[in-house]
C-alpha cells in the first residue's frame, strides 16, 4: 500500500498533455447536440434500470465511443470535441441517482405522483450547484493531488486511442484501441451472459461463524476488475479491511443468537447487513468524511485563491493557459447565490398549504443555509470519493444517509417535536434531494475534469458542458419516473401491487428520516461506526508518518458500507 492516495494514473501512462494557449475546436453545436441526445437516452435507461433492478451504469466511456464513431466522419473533429460529448453525457450516469431519494416522497404518502416541474427543477438546481461547488475543487483534487480518478483516466485513454488526428502515435493508438475493444467485448459478453442467467453475476456463500453467521461473496463484473486495477493497492487494500470489519467481525456479532440450528440463514444475514451493519459503515464514513474534509480544506482554499489569481491575470491581459481556465470565480459565486432564489421558491411551494406552514420562514431559511454549507462539504467529500474509486462505485447512498440524518436533526431542532412527522419527513427528503443532486454531479464533474486534464481540454468549457448535461438529464427524469410509478408502483406506497419497485435506497433514506422524527433511530450503530472510524484514522496517521503505507479512512468506510458482491 502506497502512502499516496492513488498511483493508478501513473501506471497507465496518462501524463497530462502540455499546456496550450491556442484554442482548438472543442465546444461546438454538434458536440452539444450529440451529447444531449446521448444524455436523454442514457438517463432514461439508467432511471429504468435503477428502479427496476437497482443498478445503473457509467455513461462516460460508452458516450466517448459513440462520439468518436460519429464525429470521425468530420475532418475537423478533435479529441477535445469528443471530450465535450462524453462530459455532457456523463451526467446521465450520475444524475439518475436522484432515484435514491425522490421515490421516498411516494413511499411516505406525501406525493401521489412526480410533478414534472417540481421534480425537474430539483434535479436541475441540485445538478447546477454540483457543478459550481466542485469548480473550486479542481485545482485541489485534480491537478494538485495524486488521486487516481480511475474512470477519468480510463475515459481519457479511450479518447486518446480513438484520436485519428494524432498521426505521431497512430500505430500505438491502433494497438490501444484493439485492446480496449477486446476488453469491452469481453465485458459486454459477460454482462449479456449474466443478464440471460446463463452464468451468475456474483457468487456468495452464507455460513455460520461462532454463535452467529456471515457470508463471503464477490462480483464477477469485469468492469469492477478494471476499476480495481486503476485505483491501486492502497485504496483496494483499505476497502478489503473495511470488508473484513463488516463481514468478519460485525456480522457474526450482530447475528449472534439469531441463527437457527437448521435451515436457511441467508435472509437473516442479508437483513442484518441492511438494517444494522450498513448503518455502522455509514457512521465510519461520516467521521472519515469529516476528517478528509479537514485534510483537504487547505488545498481547497489554495485552489480558490489560485482561481481568483487566474481571473485577475486574464482581466489584466496576461496570457493564461487554456488548460487552466475555469469559469471565473465571481461568476461561480454569483450563480451559486442566485440559485438560492429558485431553491427557496421550490421549498415555499412545497410547504404552503400543509400542516407545517406556520414554520415556513424558519424551515426555508434553514434549508437554504444548509444547502450552501453542507452542499460544499458534500461536494468536497464526493469529489474525493470519485478520485479514490470512481464515480460509478462511490457509495452515494451512504452520503445520502449522512445528508438526510443531518437535515432531519436540524429541522427537528427548528420545529420541535410536536409538528406533523409525516410532513417533516417529506420536507426533509425534498431538501435532501437538492443536496443529493450536488453530491452526484460533483462526484462526476471532477472525474470529467481529470479526463480533460489528460487530453488537454479547457476546464471552463467542460464545466459549461456539464451544466448542459444536467439540463438535458433533468428534462427526461420526471416522465420516466412517473411511467415507472404508474406501471409498477413503489413498495410500501399506497396502492402498490405485487410487482412494486423496491427502490431500496429510497426506502432506506425514508426510514432514516422517519427514525429521527419518530425517535426510533438506533444511534448506537452510528456511534459504533464513528468509533471505528476514529481508530482507523489514528492507524492511518501512524502508518503515514512511520512508513510508506497508508489506510485511507474513507476507503475503509466505503468497504464497510458496500455489499460484498
Amino acid at each position: 500500500m502506497s502512502s499516496s492516495t492513488g498511483t493508478g494514473s501513473a501506471a497507465v501512462g496518462t501524463d497530462p498533455a502540455a499546456p496550450r494557449r491556442s484554442p482548438v475546436r472543442e465546444f461546438t453545436f454538434r458536440a452539444v447536440l450529440l451529447g444531449g441526445i446521448i444524455t436523454l437516452v442514457f438517463t432514461a435507461a439508467n432511471v429504468y434500470l435503477g428502479l427496476r433492478v437497482g443498478l445503473t451504469f457509467a455513461t462516460s466511456i460508452p458516450a466517448a465511443v459513440i462520439s468518436m464513431a460519429i464525429l470521425r466522419n468530420f475532418q475537423d473533429h478533435t479529441i477535445q470535441e469528443n471530450n465535450i460529448v462524453q462530459t455532457i453525457a456523463s451526467a446521465a450516469g450520475t444524475l439518475s441517482a436522484i432515484i435514491f431519494v425522490l421515490p421516498g416522497l411516494i413511499m411516505v404518502g406525501w406525493w401521489q405522483g412526480f410533478p414534472y416541474w417540481a421534480t425537474a427543477s430539483v434535479v436541475a438546481i441540485g445538478g447546477i450547484l454540483g457543478v459550481t461547488f466542485s469548480i473550486p475543487l479542481r485545482r485541489a483534487l485534480v491537478t494538485g493531488s495524486d488521486l487516481p480518478f480511475p474512470e477519468g483516466v480510463a475515459a481519457a485513454e479511450v479518447l486518446k486511442v480513438g484520436d485519428t488526428q494524432n498521426q505521431d502515435s497512430a500505430e500505438e493508438n491502433k494497438t490501444g484501441l484493439r485492446l480496449i475493444i477486446l476488453g469491452s467485448i469481453a465485458s459486454a459478453v459477460m454482462s449479456i451472459i449474466t443478464a440471460m442467467k446463463l452464468a451468475a453475476s456474483s457468487v456468495s456463500s452464507y455460513f455460520r461463524l461462532g454463535p452467529g453467521a456471515t457470508m463471503m461473496g464477490g462480483s464477477l463484473s469485469l468492469a469492477l476488475i478494471g476499476v480495481g486495477h486503476l485505483v491501486g493497492m492502497s485504496v483496494g487494500a483499505a476497502m478489503i479491511v473495511g470488508l473484513i470489519i463488516s463481514y468478519g467481525v460485525l456480522m457474526p456479532l450482530r447475528t449472534s443468537g439469531l441463527i437457527p440450528a437448521e435451515g436457511d440463514i441467508s435472509e437473516i444475514v442479508t437483513a442484518t447487513f441492511s438494517s444494522e451493519v450498513r448503518f455502522i459503515g455509514a457512521g465510519t464514513m461520516a467521521i472519515a468524511a469529516v476528517w478528509t474534509l479537514l485534510k483537504i480544506i487547505g488545498p481547497i482554499i489554495r485552489g480558490i485563491k489560485e482561481a481568483l489569481a487566474s481571473s485577475r491575470a486574464r482581466h489584466d491581459g496576461q496570457a493564461v493557459d487554456l488548460t487552466e481556465r475555469d469559469i471565473p470565480f465571481p461568476i461561480v459565486a454569483g450563480v451559486t447565490l442566485a440559485s438560492m432564489l429558485p431553491v427557496g421558491l421550490l421549498l415555499w411551494l412545497f410547504v404552503k398549504d400543509t400542516t407545517i406552514t406556520h414554520h415556513m420562514t424558519g424551515l426555508i431559511a434553514l434549508s437554504i443555509i444548509y444547502t450552501l454549507l453542507v452542499g460544499l462539504i458534500v461536494a468536497s467529500i464526493c469529489g474525493y470519493m470519485a478520485g479514490l474509486i470512481g464515480s460509478s462505485n462511490s457509495p452515494i447512498s451512504g452520503v445520502g444517509i449522512i445528508v438526510v440524518l443531518s437535515a432531519a436533526l436540524l429541522i427537528k431542532v427548528v420545529v420541535g417535536g410536536e409538528a406533523d412527522s409525516t410532513a417533516l419527513v417529506a420536507y426533509t427528503l425534498f431538501t435532501a434531494s437538492v443536496v443529493f443532486g450536488i453530491a452526484t454531479i460533483s462526484n462526476d464533474n471532477l472525474q470529467d475534469l481529470k479526463t480533460g486534464q489528460l487530453v488537454d481540454a479547457t476546464p471552463w468549457k467542460q464545466q459549461v458542458a456539464l451544466i448542459f448535461g444536467v439540463i438535458f438529464g433533468s428534462a427526461i427524469i420526471p416522465p420516466i419516473m412517473e411511467l415507472m410509478r404508474k406501471g409498477f408502483g413503489f413498495a410500501g406506497a399506497p396502492g402498490a401491487g405485487p410487482d412494486a419497485l423496491a427502490a431500496p435506497q429510497a426506502a432506506l433514506l425514508s426510514s432514516v428520516a422517519e427514525g429521527i422524527f419518530g425517535d426510533s433511530l438506533d444511534w448506537g450503530r452510528i456511534g459504533l461506526g464513528a468509533a471505528i472510524g476514529v481508530v482507523v484514522i489514528i492507524i492511518n496517521e501512524v502508518l503515514s508518518k512511520s512508513s510508506r503505507y497508508a489506510l485511507p479512512p474513507l476507503a475503509v468506510g466505503m468497504g464497510m458500507y458496500l455489499p460484498a458482491s
